[in-house]
């Protein structure tokens, strides 16, 4: 089932021993944290060595082009400009710099869906002039296009969703909601977290004014950082109200006494972003630039179509989108009735074996660098675990 790669492509097979977890871990939970990568480790290596030999003058003679390099690596893996990309310290952090610079004072409804991760709620539960609205789902799987086109209207300021559901893998048609929301005036933000490094990501093609997503899953790069993309033509509108000094157009004036904002994304960047995580963040994403993201998500989708039918085939019955279009690398399996979710993930752990567990449900996302034996290593295992007393 393994798709063969074009002539003179590197297979992605030969990825594996680029992570030195998959030697002794069926590791099949990139969805919460992606294998770190040799080069990854490289990168901070080199990073902390330049910090004992050149302390502070390392920033100008080397970490501020690392900056740069990231962002530039980001916008070509979006098919975006530079200057459209900003790093932040996390995906809350970004759409939070976002929300700030909005006017509610004409439209104050937010509309978001109630599967959506709750941070994403959480940037506007907060303001008492704001409305949150929440679109509900009819399945406990995904939400359908009918559902967001009821609840936008022209008291709407800003749409915001995830482009995947974090806790079932459905992958939402996008460019419908865009349209929804811009004919009613809105911004529509998407959080890209569990799509960005699984999925082949054009934000501008989506429809999105604002895309944010980061290193620490999909993207093989670790925790402590986000990536920001912001439709060029939306910039000069979004005024953040708590800039930062990276966010001026003189960042080394100093200036107290007067603002002036960057002309690009970067006037959203909250400041001296975790350079230690920028180092192995880059690794990830040269890792992804080099394997092609297109023949990335194909192997994700052939590894997830392998696990569904191994799963059916042990019968254990998991839940995913009906439509084959609307499904992503997350697939989650209900527990027994009466166990315990994370007790259950905690023991396979203890088998070398890791995935995670939200709610009732044992969730597992297998990356290009697993394997179909790892898929089969993974549902023996369950199957003797949820078995257990």
């Amino acid at each position: 089932m393994t798709p063969t790669p074009p002539s003179g492509e590197r297979p992605l097979e030969s990825w594996r021993d680029e992570f030195p977890i998959l030697r002794h871990t069926t590791y099949l939970n990139s969805c919460s944290l992606g294998a770190l990568s040799r080069r990854s480790l490289g990168y901070v290596g080199e990073f902390h060595a330049l910090w004992n030999a050149m302390g502070a003058a390392a920033w100008y003679e080397e970490w501020w082009g690392r900056l740069d390099a990231l962002r530039s690596g980001v916008a070509t893996f979006w098919n975006a400009e530079p200057g459209e990309i900003a790093l932040s310290s996390s995906v809350s952090a970004a759409i939070g710099s976002v929300a700030s610079g909005i006017d509610y004072g004409r439209r104050n409804r937010v509309v978001v869906a109630e599967m959506d991760f709750p941070t994403l709620a959480y940037q506007w539960m907060g303001r008492s002039e704001v409305e949150v609205v929440r679109v509900p789902s009819d399945d406990g799987i995904g939400v359908t296009t009918e559902r967001w086109l009821e609840a936008i209207d022209d008291r709407t300021a800003v749409v915001a969703t995830s482009h995947v559901f974090f806790s079932t893998g459905f992958v939402q048609d996008l460019p419908p909601i865009a349209e929804a929301a811009h004919r009613a005036g809105a911004l529509f933000i998407v959080d890209g977290y569990q799509a960005a490094g699984q999925l082949d990501v054009d934000a501008r093609a989506l429809g999105a004014d604002v895309y944010a997503s980061g290193p620490l899953k999909w993207m093989l790069g670790g925790p402590g950082l986000a990536y920001l993309w912001v439709r060029r033509e939306r910039i000069e509108e979004l005024a953040p109200a708590a800039p930062s000094w990276f966010g001026v157009e003189d960042q080394f004036g100093f200036d107290i006494e007067k603002l002036h904002l960057r002309d690009d994304a970067r006037r959203f960047e909250p400041g001296t972003p975790a350079l230690s995580t920028v180092h192995s963040a880059l690794g990830g994403l040269e890792i992804l630039l080099e394997a092609g993201m297109p023949r990335v998500a194909e192997r994700i989708r052939t590894l997830t179509d392998d696990l569904l039918e191994r799963l059916a085939g042990a019968g254990l019955e998991a839940r995913y989108a009906s439509d084959p279009a609307r499904r992503s690398g997350i697939v989650t399996v209900e527990v027994p009735a009466g166990r315990d979710a994370k007790v259950l993930a905690d023991r396979l752990r203890k088998r070398s074996v890791v995935v995670d567990a939200r709610d009732r449900f044992i969730r597992i996302s297998p990356h290009f660098y697993n394997t179909v034996e790892e898929n089969e290593v993974l549902v023996d295992e369950l199957g003797r675990v949820f078995e257990s007393g």
